[in-house]
């Protein structure tokens, strides 16, 4: 494929080595210094684009693609407040586009886990529920949209919890919690690519479900992986429609 990769910085760069590596070839790539060449004619050089940019670009991003009618495999987060409006976009412009809070294999399994643990847990409400996140510095959004998805997760499965509420660290948090408002605690620190927690406490005992990335490989990797995948389709997809852990 002819890849145009929207968002050149550290995921961009380690994107581009495995594609390369896949043999696919790079014919765009956009950073914040050359913002113009985002063009419609540009990204018509490509078969498909890949962005990991900021979230107050990747509308402009997503637009630009559409504009192009070229598929977009979107791993930024931060603009999920206007999905609705992209599906329905999309669709009606007869687009294609996969989004994804995270693309990594190892994460989108402990979604579907996490899933799983919150259904059995649902029976036992002596149990308390909440959710850690912790990622590198330079992150500017928060919560995480991986922390997001697995507390919609929890919600979707889970009687007692409705709604989610964020705190960041470093922040003022004076909210008293509801009993069905699902916790999500934000950390910000140096050269963390991303770690998640979900706790279960009770007064007897405590469980965890973890998942720590060692690097941002595992992203990078996962979102070429979704942009072989999306090749002859068209329409709006999640990255959870290319694992089918239901079949």
């Amino acid at each position: 494929m002819k890849i145009a990769l929207l968002g050149y910085g550290k995921m961009g760069q380690i994107i581009e080595r495995f594609a390369l590596e896949r043999g696919h070839e790079v014919v765009l790539k956009i950073s914040i210094d050359n913002k113009e060449d985002l063009t419609a004619s540009n990204l018509r050089k490509a078969d498909v684009a890949i962005d990991f940019s900021a979230p107050d670009a990747a509308l402009d991003s997503i637009y630009a693609c559409f504009e192009a009618n070229i598929p977009v495999v979107v791993g930024t987060t931060g603009w999920y407040g206007q999905l609705q409006q992209v599906k329905n976009d999309c669709e009606s412009s007869n687009n294609t586009l996969l989004y994804g809070s995270n693309f990594s294999i190892g994460v989108n399994i402990f979604f579907h886990v996490n899933e799983m643990m919150a259904r059995l847990m649902n029976n036992y409400p002596a149990y308390d529920v909440q959710v850690e996140e912790i990622h590198h510095t330079q992150k500017l959004d928060a919560p995480s949209g991986t922390a997001m998805t697995i507390a919609e997760g929890i919600i979707d499965n889970m009687d007692r919890k409705t709604e989610w509420v964020n705190e960041l660290e470093g922040t003022p948090f004076d909210e008293v919690l509801k009993a069905d408002q699902l916790l999500i605690t934000s950390q910000r620190t140096e050269n963390v690519p991303g770690t998640h927690t979900v706790i279960y406490s009770s007064e007897v005992d405590e469980i965890e479900l973890k998942h720590t990335a060692h690097s941002r490989a595992g992203f990078a990797l996962g979102a070429v992986i979704a942009a072989e995948w999306l090749q002859h389709k068209q329409g709006f997809y999640n990255i959870a429609d290319i694992f089918n852990f239901n079949k």
